[in-house]
């Protein structure tokens, strides 16, 4: 692996491990197994590694999240699938965590992959169930930008519970509960005839 794939991969692990504050270049430095002149060879510094690590974290989660969202024939299938999906709840999102770095959040350079990302999440989780809506799977009413900011809502806030907890469990129940809601939401099955 070269050397700045090194850098980049060491700093993503190391902003999910420890966030952007506890990350230093040093500490990069030593994962990567990397100079400061290699470093500063391939980017301009901290922010500018950061950022790039974040956007691979986000493509990463991205590309996760649409395999889920793409699997099933239903609304209901697809948004299963993406609540289902293996996580581990005391690990968080790499992207997530991000989101909870007050010096991410104060520049909107480092800020930008996250809330790209969670809003690309959003307007996927809103169109399915648009389309559930539509075709009748889901009761009419149920507004799709709202229903998928809560389902988003629930996965990050399922790996908050989780880490305070020192337990997987919350995580789970976050999920289950999510799922038994979207079943709820379910439209009656209309009589045959």
């Amino acid at each position: 692996m070269e050397t700045a794939e090194r850098l980049i991969e060491s700093t993503r692990e190391l902003l999910w491990e420890r966030g952007y504050v506890g990350t230093s270049p040093k500490a990069i430095q030593e994962r990567a197994g990397a100079g400061q002149g290699s470093m500063y060879h391939h980017f301009r510094g901290k922010p500018d590694l950061a950022v790039t690590a974040m956007r691979r974290s986000a493509e990463e989660l991205r590309a996760q999240a649409a395999a889920q969202l793409d699997t099933g024939e239903t609304a209901l299938e697809k948004a299963m699938a993406y609540l289902l999906r293996e996580r581990d709840g005391q690990r968080g999102c790499r992207v997530g965590r991000m989101a909870m770095d007050p010096d991410v959040i104060a520049s909107d350079e480092l800020r930008r992959p996250v809330e790209e990302t969670f809003a690309w999440l959003r307007e996927r989780l809103a169109v399915i169930v648009a389309d559930g809506t539509a075709s009748g799977e889901l009761r009419p009413g149920l507004d799709p930008a709202d229903t998928a900011a809560a389902l988003a809502a629930v996965v990050q806030g399922g790996y908050v519970l989780a880490r305070a907890a020192g337990s997987q469990e919350p995580f789970d129940q976050a999920v289950r509960g999510a799922v038994a809601l979207l079943n709820a939401a379910a439209a009656e099955p209309r009589p045959a005839g």
